[in-house]
């Protein structure tokens, strides 16, 4: 696995802890608006929990599985970033116990969606491992969009993972688009939720993302 590793004028390499000062207003500016259960919100998504986030994002960023891509004129702007982190199965149980813990704001009903996801797709089981590799955000920058960064941010990231010994890698899709993504990269689908089906205790939906974000979908692939 080489990296760095440059082409068009960008380079992909491994995220460090200093680099998460550019990598926070990077999520936030592409992001948290940007992304389906985001879209169109009017709350302060990013700053709901902000310190227990930031320390979940750290604590990531530090199992060096993360990625950055920078601009090789200009190293210090970010264009696109991969939050990546290794799950066993008693992370399952501690990320429902984080999310029921947190308020009912916008923040706390998505980690609760993404636990029950989590939890039903169970890519443990489905695989039968006992870790994986979770792909767990992918952020691009709007300018950057459409000329493949995504694919290769994911390429890299399974490479990284195939070299770090991971039986699996999987990702949670909020995006059609990036479900999309993964599956050319011949990732399996291995679960999927309609957004309509997701209710509340009056039957409402929870989430009602514009199309063509319809469905959450969990893409996998053996390593």
């Amino acid at each position: 696995m080489m990296l760095p590793e440059s082409k068009n004028g960008i380079t992909i390499r491994i995220m460090t802890v200093e680099d998460y000062k550019e990598v926070k207003p990077f999520m936030r500016e592409h992001f948290y608006y940007d992304e389906p259960l985001g879209i169109g919100i009017n709350v302060p998504l990013h700053l709901q929990n902000e310190a227990e986030e930031d320390q979940h994002h750290l604590d990531m960023i530090r199992q060096g599985l993360s990625l950055i891509a920078t601009e090789d004129s200009n190293p210090e702007h970010v264009v696109a970033i991969v939050l990546a982190e290794k799950l066993e199965p008693h992370d399952i149980e501690k990320n429902r116990i984080y999310a029921e813990e947190k308020e009912d704001n916008l923040l706390g009903r998505i980690l609760r969606l993404m636990a029950k996801v989590e939890r039903e797709a169970n890519v443990f089981e489905h695989y039968g491992v006992t870790n994986f590799l979770n792909s767990y955000i992918t952020a691009v920058a709007a300018p950057a969009r459409g000329k493949g960064l995504g694919s290769r941010l994911a390429s890299t990231l399974i490479e990284l993972g195939r070299s770090r010994g991971f039986p699996v890698m999987a990702a949670y899709c909020t995006s059609h688009y990036s479900a999309q993504q993964k599956d050319a990269l011949g990732m399996e689908c291995i679960y999927t939720l309609a957004y309509a089906d997701y209710k509340d205790d009056q039957g409402r939906g929870m989430f009602t993302p514009p199309a063509p974000h319809t469905h959450i979908r969990v893409m996998a692939m053996k390593l």
